[in-house]
């Protein structure tokens, strides 16, 4: 069953978070990942702590799939992209 995850990113530093958007999509693809959608002005109804500067809605094929992806040893490289170019929430959302 497919799932979706939601990522909400506070940006810190907008030219490492660039060179994370450009590993995204192929880090993604790697574990059957893709943006559904995306957006780099969120309209925030409610939030508890920072607001996300971008979101982004992921698919994934399963949660499984989804948690490969955040812990692929191959990928930590792009990770440590978004982590150094923002604070990041990503959301597992089961159907």
């Amino acid at each position: 069953m497919s799932v979706q995850a939601l990522a909400l990113i506070t940006i810190t530093d907008r030219e490492t978070l660039a060179k994370y958007r450009e590993a995204a999509a192929e880090a993604l693809a790697k574990h059957g990942g893709t943006v559904l959608a995306g957006d780099p002005s969120p309209v925030v109804l409610e939030a508890a702590g920072d607001v996300p500067d971008l979101t982004a809605l992921l698919g994934f094929p399963n949660v499984e799939a989804a948690k490969a992806w955040r812990t692929d040893p191959a990928l930590a490289e792009v990770h440590a992209l978004r982590n150094a170019g923002g604070k990041s929430t990503i959301i597992v959302l089961p159907n």
